[in-house]
């Protein structure tokens, strides 16, 4: 083989040297890539065939065989193999939860068996059913899963996991986004097998208890202790104390619930890292040191894994009784790779447990790759796995330890807060500005109080006396519940803000984790995405007009916010509308912005909408089509009744928006009518959460 040119020999040499530096931080990056796959697949028109996945598959195996004989190239071979993995594991993931969905609107009897229950957004109390039997419909298409609602007054029936039981209820599909680029609930829920979302206003009956298993064992304990921590401590501190002991919060008020939210201190509410954290991280501590406490056993024995051993089936059985939703499971794979690392003799907290972590969690629950509680949890652990380890060696941290305890309470708080505030803005369209001395007042106290009264009460409800535990964790809890009080009455506590568009959030992750990952100078080119973020964040146009995908609300930008066209019903669609924009008001006043005109038409930049519904309204179609530019008609119109109408309007019927879903309108001179129009399905989009309604 000839050699080469002395200056080709020094370049290869010195590229080969760059890359093997790299190589210990590529895997770092392996979260990234299997993510772009997922993100990949989920941004597919159409659900790919088999022929497409099994070429992806073969270019995942053929890259990964070439990284075993390119070893210069190895990092980049194996994470574009981890980019086209991605996009098969949602493909997988897809297939094997994939279970019918409700085609049409149900009323009539529903029984199934109780496996979940919890509250509504509007916090009423509702129930999840599985082994679901629906009257009159073929098995095979009976979802198998249904959520109910339940209004009105339930009786005596007690809403036990595993139990039977049988309502009157009102059942429909899941539905789809509000708005063009908005939350899928439908997405959602197909991941989570849910076919069918409704209410009752009847009592629910029970029909039999089974034999209880397992996980129904485990249930009814998780409702047993929930139901001890509210008699032992009243009020909303036991129904706090209940959530962090359980993860039901169905105890909780509706004010404490609003003020933990404004007050940025709702994520104390839900088992998530925090927690699972907290938790394992006292009984490994506490085993630990109780251990050491005898030299000879301490000489003799390796106490640290035995400890994280101890801590890590503590964190498991954490796991099984708050019912293992998925920010627990999260939770605890994060804290089973920490001290899966101590049983290893690695180091516990790096990038790379967190990288492993990810993979995990990835390669389980693709579709929680777009969820709030993973971009937030991964975003706070990231950064403050970054900061710690590039201030470890710092002289910025005091000799003194409680001083030092307190300067790293206040920068884990700080940093936690900077990584996590621009997705909750993004996801909840508002931002504490208070937040960070929330944290810094209530953090300290569920760490150092509500956590170890919960393992007290834990390991002393054997012996009867779960009440000193309980008591603790009522002291802490009221205080965490006085601090989100005081800060969430305060003068501009929170301050709404607009949804990104669509791409930020993936630019902001890229931006930050470059600038984290990347080792050398070159990191600081992650700060171009970064601005690019937040500079689409600020420049974001929100929709001039906005048509529900049923054609009964229609909302229309003025200067004082979006005008709805009515002032109730369609609730959840108007509250996401004026929460995206940014809007505090509710749709009663936004109904107050604009009226229609004498013609009952709404207009807007110089166009009159009109919404048509009911048979009345239907008969004098032609002569509405005739005077209004844009007519949406919230049913199924024939071929004749359109027959000759198009020409006159721009005519939109319920068939129409099944196909394209909720339109989003924003004025454009060029385009036809003056309105670039944009539908939230897009044309030919074809995937299995769609169900029937877009083509």
């Amino acid at each position: 083989m000839p050699r080469l040119p002395r200056p080709l020999q020094d370049l290869r040499v010195t590229l080969g040297a760059a890359l093997a530096l790299q190589r210990p931080h590529a895997f770092d990056w392996a979260p990234v890539a299997l993510a772009a796959g997922i993100g990949g697949y989920f941004a597919l028109l159409r659900e790919p065939g088999l022929t497409a996945l099994a070429v992806a598959a073969a270019l995942a195996l053929l890259l990964a065989a070439l990284a075993e004989r390119r070893p210069l190239a190895a990092p980049v071979l194996c994470l574009l193999a981890l980019v086209f993995l991605g996009g098969l594991v949602g493909a997988i993931r897809a297939a094997s939860v994939a279970e019918p969905v409700l085609g049409f609107r149900y009323y009539g009897p529903v029984t199934g068996r109780i496996i979940e229950v919890d509250r509504s957004h509007s916090e009423v109390p509702r129930i999840t059913l599985d082994q679901v039997w629906l009257s009159r419909m073929d098995p095979a298409r009976v979802p198998a899963r249904v959520r109910v609602s339940l209004h009105g007054d339930q009786g005596f029936t007690e809403l036990v996991p595993g139990r039977v039981v049988m309502l009157t209820g009102h059942l429909a599909p899941p539905s789809g986004p509000v708005e063009p680029a908005g939350f899928d609930f439908r997405r959602m829920a197909f991941f989570e097998r849910l076919g069918a979302v409704g209410y009752t206003r009847t009592s629910v009956l029970r029909l039999s208890d089974p034999p209880p298993t397992l996980w129904l064992k485990l249930q009814r304990l998780r409702l047993r202790i929930a139901q001890a921590a509210t008699a032992r401590v009243a009020g909303d501190p036991g129904a706090f104390a209940a959530a962090v002991l359980t993860g039901e919060r169905s105890y909780i008020s509706v004010g404490a619930l609003e003020a933990l939210r404004r007050s940025n201190l709702a994520h104390l509410l839900a088992i998530s890292g925090l927690h699972m954290g907290m938790l394992t991280g006292v009984v490994f501590a506490t085993c630990w040191s109780a251990m050491s406490l005898s030299p000879a056993f301490a000489m003799r024995w390796p106490t640290r894994k035995l400890a994280a051993a101890v801590a890590l089936s503590a964190g498991g059985f954490y796991l099984m009784l708050s019912g293992g939703s998925v920010a627990t499971q999260r939770a605890f794979v994060m804290v089973a790779v920490m001290f899966g690392a101590v049983l290893l003799d690695r180091r516990a907290i790096t990038l790379r447990a967190v990288a492993v972590a990810a993979l995990i969690l990835l390669l389980l629950r693709p579709d929680t790759l777009a969820a709030p509680g993973f971009q937030m949890s991964f975003a706070a652990t990231v950064a403050l796995v970054a900061v710690f380890s590039a201030l470890r060696d710092a002289p910025v941290w005091p000799a003194h330890g409680l001083a030092r305890g307190a300067v790293a309470l206040f920068v884990s708080s700080f940093v936690a807060g900077l990584a996590t505030a621009p997705f909750a803005a993004a996801h909840f369209n508002q931002i504490a500005h208070y937040g960070l001395v929330a944290n810094l007042l209530a953090v300290p106290v569920m760490g150092l109080v509500v956590m170890p009264g919960a393992v007290l009460a834990a390991v002393l409800a054997p012996l009867g006396g779960a009440g000193l535990g309980l008591w603790l964790m009522g002291l802490g809890a009221r205080w965490i519940l006085f601090v989100a009080q005081r800060v969430s009455g305060l003068e501009g506590a929170v301050r709404l803000v607009p949804s990104p568009p669509e791409g930020t959030l993936p630019l902001l992750a890229v931006g930050a984790l470059f600038v984290i990952l990347w080792q050398g100078r070159a990191r600081w080119l992650g700060l171009v995405p970064l601005c690019a973020a937040f500079g689409l964040w600020v420049t974001v146009e929100r929709p001039a007009v906005l048509i529900a995908d049923d054609g009964r609300l229609l909302g229309l930008l003025t200067s004082e916010g979006r005008a709805l066209s009515k002032p109730r019903g369609a609730g959840f669609v108007a509250e996401s509308w004026l929460e995206n924009d940014g809007d505090a008001d509710t749709q009663a006043e936004a109904a107050d912005r604009l009226a229609p005109d004498g013609q009952g038409f709404w207009q807007a930049e110089k166009t009159r909408f009109a919404l048509v519904s009911g048979k009345r309204a239907l008969a004098a179609l032609p002569t509405t089509c005739a005077a209004a530019d844009w007519v949406v008609v919230a049913d199924v119109l024939e071929p004749e009744q359109r027959a000759g109408l198009e020409a006159q309007c721009h005519l939109i019927d319920l068939a129409d928006l099944r196909q394209t879903g909720a339109l989003a309108l924003y004025p454009e001179a060029e385009a036809p009518g003056g309105w670039r129009v944009r539908p939230t399905y897009r044309p030919g989009a074809r995937r299995p959460w769609q169900g029937g309604q877009s083509r």
